[in-house]
């Protein structure tokens, strides 16, 4: 894991030197620079070492340093692909730098290098000969990368305040971007939170011609529905010894490391199935599982990841804390998080980090598993839904939204008050954006409270719109599937995991999206995984026997914490910054509203804490800039 950034056109190396000086905690190992001045083109690089100690410095070269890159990630399927290189030709400075693949592999294929990549990757590509930057991001975002770019400048980093500390690179608010914030809870597809910046979406590449012209932004990979019916009639447990198989294979795949690594294990299902495909590879007590628990017993799992890390006899370390305790953490975590997140999950999920890296640098995941096999309550909401929207007048819909606003406001972890209020509101608005509303901080009919000028509902979901109407999936499941993997997990889940780690410096790998084992989910019909009301239907017939009694069917608890509760209370004076284009005071009532136990404003309150905590950090003047020295 490591920090990017660099740009062409005015600027200097010190501005190189604040770039990556931002990045200091993706790569606390080290660092590298690249500048040219003929060429007025900067590269620069943090480095967290995990894979080649000692020949991994960045930025790396082919041997007649005619293309360079600076890279972050891991690329699982190195190995082959150095193997396929060096049958054609290519020389080969290190024995086992993925880095280096990169380097000849853009040599050999150019723009189609991406495609041909298994792995989690965000790199920058200098050809001298072309005079051309390549950029790269993975298929599922799981690495972010940030550009900006004007007549004459163009530049990028691995974060958007790493992005701004280029004094080219404005930090004037979009509101476009707040508003898409608040109807999703995360920034979507290619918005960034300043005018003038934007995000590399995941699975595209961007070309930048030095010679003139506009960035050229292409998509090389989307995750789509194309149900391979064949495989649906195979047997069950066909199916399921299959999937063993390509999880195995993942995991394997994931092991690979030249440091300490364990993985998280919270005792649900996508975490014990990834330990159960670890001790497959190595002796179970070489493996280290960590977990978080809480003295609340509500929001703890803590008994259970023992009760599976016992099961294969890991070398477990659990960490338990109060969670009243760990509130004081939130705002220096939030003003820490680059872009807001309205996912309060954040919290448990840095905590998780912070533990299991005082003891290794790579920990593998489960992230991926419940958007590739339908594990969340709107599956299981879909087919009432329809019903109700088809029975229900829009009349009485508004008089039953009435009558269950009238319901004692619970604070407790997605207690039946709040999963019942979410689906009424989802179904105030057209299918096509019943899953992102059920999800909204702010409903989007009362946008208008909070906007001086709020969007139209179909710029406003633009995203999630495009997908539930394109060409791919027919079905509803499908569908829901399609928003979760695109929008969900790569927005708000990956983008979660990856800040959260990386604000200690820790490589977290998610084992559930790997190519082959996302191309087995992609073409597997949707009754293999919703089936009568069972979530993750195969997986959990994979797993049935190899996990302890009960965890494969195990209710989904989520890792959550009390925010509805803390935010009565926390901060003690609720954060309203004058913003252009916001009413404060509809804010402020916000706030008032919930303290009072009026509401239940938990999704919308913790979303502008995290909001006015990264605006609070980028407030503060930028990095000194340390002269660096040119190559």
């Amino acid at each position: 894991m490591c920090g990017i950034a660099g740009f062409w056109g005015p600027g200097d190396r010190d501005d190189l030197a604040a770039m990556t000086g931002a990045l200091a905690h993706r790569g606390p190992d080290g660092e590298g620079f690249h500048v040219d001045d003929g060429a007025h083109l900067f590269l620069g690089h943090r480095r967290l070492a995990i894979i080649d100690l000692a020949g991994g410095g960045q930025p790396m070269w082919n041997e007649d340093r005619t293309v360079a890159i600076v890279f972050n990630g891991e690329i699982y399927n190195h190995r082959a692909l150095r193997r396929e290189l060096l049958a054609l030709g290519h020389v080969f400075a290190s024995d086992h730098s993925d880095t280096e693949v990169l380097v000849h592999g853009w040599e050999q294929w150019g723009e189609d290098l991406p495609i041909r990549l298994n792995g989690m990757f965000a790199f920058a590509i200098w050809d001298t000969r072309a005079r051309r930057l390549f950029l790269a991001r993975d298929r599922f975002g799981e690495k972010p990368l940030y550009w900006a770019a004007r007549p004459g400048f163009f530049a990028f980093a691995s974060e958007l305040s790493a992005l701004a500390q280029h004094p080219g690179v404005g930090t004037g608010l979009d509101i476009r971007a707040l508003q898409k914030f608040f109807a999703y809870g995360y920034l979507p597809g290619a918005v960034a939170l300043y005018t003038g910046s934007r995000r590399l979406p995941a699975g595209h590449h961007l070309t930048f011609d030095l010679g003139g012209g506009e960035p050229r932004l292409a998509c090389y990979w989307r995750f789509r529905i194309e149900t391979d019916e064949g495989l649906g009639r195979r047997t069950e447990a066909d199916l399921a010894e299959e999937l063993r198989a390509l999880l195995a294979v993942s995991v394997e795949r994931r092991l690979i490391s030249d440091v300490p690594l364990g993985l998280f294990l919270s005792g649900g299902l996508d975490s014990s199935g990834v330990l159960w495909a670890a001790a497959r590879h190595r002796p179970a007590e070489s493996i280290e599982s960590f977990t978080v628990g809480f003295t609340e017993p509500s929001f703890d799992e803590s008994a259970h990841a023992r009760r599976v890390a016992r099961f294969f006899g890991t070398q477990h370390r659990e960490r338990i804390l109060d969670l009243d305790g760990a509130r004081d953490l939130v705002p220096a975590l939030l003003s820490r998080l680059d872009e807001p997140l309205g996912d309060a999950s954040l919290l448990p999920t840095y905590l998780l980090s912070e533990f299991t890296r005082r003891h290794v640098a790579v920990a593998l995941s489960g992230d991926g598993g419940d958007e590739l096999f339908a594990g969340y309550d709107p599956f299981q909401a879909l087919t009432p839904a329809r019903f109700y929207d088809w029975l229900m007048p829009r009349g009485l819909h508004r008089g039953v939204r009435r009558l269950a606003d009238l319901l004692p406001v619970s604070t407790g972890n997605m207690s039946l008050e709040f999963k019942l209020k979410r689906s009424l509101k989802g179904l105030s608005y057209p299918r096509a954006v019943w899953n992102p509303v059920w999800m909204a901080p702010l409903e989007p009919a009362l946008a208008a409270e909070i906007f001086d000028a709020p969007l139209r509902l179909d710029d406003l979901y633009e995203e999630a719109i495009a997908l539930w109407e394109s060409g791919g999936a027919a079905d509803p499941i499908d569908k829901t599937l399609e928003f979760f993997t695109n929008l969900y997990l790569t927005d708000d889940i990956l983008t979660k995991t990856d800040r959260a780690a990386m604000m200690v410096s820790l490589e977290a790998r998610a084992v559930f999206l790997d190519n082959d084992l996302v191309e087995f989910c992609r073409r597997l019909p949707h009754r293999w995984k919703y089936r009568n009301g069972t979530r993750k239907y195969l997986l959990k017939q994979a797993m049935a026997g190899l996990l302890p009694d009960g965890i494969a069917h195990r209710r989904k608890k989520g890792f959550g914490i009390p925010a509805a509760k803390w935010l009565r209370t926390i901060p003690p004076a609720p954060p309203l910054p004058a913003l252009a284009g916001i009413r404060i005071e509809a804010v402020a009532d916000r706030w008032r509203r919930h303290r009072a136990g009026i509401v239940d404003d938990r999704l919308f309150l913790w979303s502008w804490l995290s909001l006015a905590g990264v605006l609070q950090h980028a407030d503060r003047p930028r990095l000194a800039r340390p002269t660096i020295s040119a190559e």
